[in-house]
């Protein structure tokens, strides 16, 4: 049983790493572009309308239910600007994550969190990410940490570039039938840079949508 849980680790941390890279780039030598990557990108219509109300409001941002089950936690440890839009394009960055780690928690990318928070290729990313935690038969649990987070506006005011480190060291998979947790040794591949453009929604006040997720995998700059 021993040495099956730990091929089940180390299968588990490989596919993490592939992930991360999926619609990513490990090249990235920390200079601000002049533009923002996909700061053109249109908005897609979420596609499916908000759950009941029914918890906290807290969980349901927009209306759309992003609460997350007890041992799954996301730390979103950074400050908001003082830019209106910057601010909200940060808040809905954190709700993209909370989306993905819904549809794995229930295990779906259909789920409506997904829908709202997501676009184009952030919704590819988004369904990327989902669909090889249940391919896997995994969930996750644990505290997963972001932080040193920094945002950057298009001139267009439609699009943010929200960029952050992220520490999962403590975030593990777990596998669901058998409930045990897959821990590994800690690694630089825990802390990843990422750099999220979000757009806003053109009928919203408040909603912006993650629609290009780039990811420097094994970050120096987080460790």
């Amino acid at each position: 049983m021993k040495r099956r849980t730990l091929s089940a680790a180390a299968t588990f941390a490989a596919t993490a790493a592939l992930l991360l890279t999926a619609c990513g780039s490990g090249d990235d030598n920390g200079k601000a572009a002049d533009k923002i990557a996909g700061a053109d990108h249109g908005a897609e219509k979420p596609k499916k309308s908000a759950e009941p109300s029914g918890s906290p409001a807290e969980d349901k941002p927009d209306g759309v239910d992003v609460s997350l089950p007890k041992d799954m936690n996301l730390v979103f440890d950074w400050e908001k600007p003082k830019n209106e839009n910057e601010a909200a394009a940060m808040d809905d960055t954190a709700n993209f994550f909370r989306a993905i780690y819904r549809g794995v928690d229930k295990r779906t990318t259909k789920e409506a969190a997904v829908i709202a928070y997501a676009t184009g290729e952030g919704l590819h990313y988004a369904e990327t990410q989902i669909n090889e935690w249940i391919k896997g038969g995994w969930t996750a649990t644990g505290t997963r940490r972001h932080y040193d987070a920094t945002t950057r506006s298009a001139p267009n005011g439609t699009s943010v570039e929200v960029a952050f480190c992220a520490d999962t060291g403590k975030f593990l998979g777990k596998e669901i039938k058998t409930g045990k947790v897959l821990k590994s040794d800690p690694s630089p591949k825990d802390f990843n840079h990422y750099k999220v453009i979000m757009v806003k929604y053109p009928t919203s006040e408040s909603l912006w949508q993650a629609s290009q997720v780039f990811v420097e995998t094994e970050a120096e700059k987080c460790q």
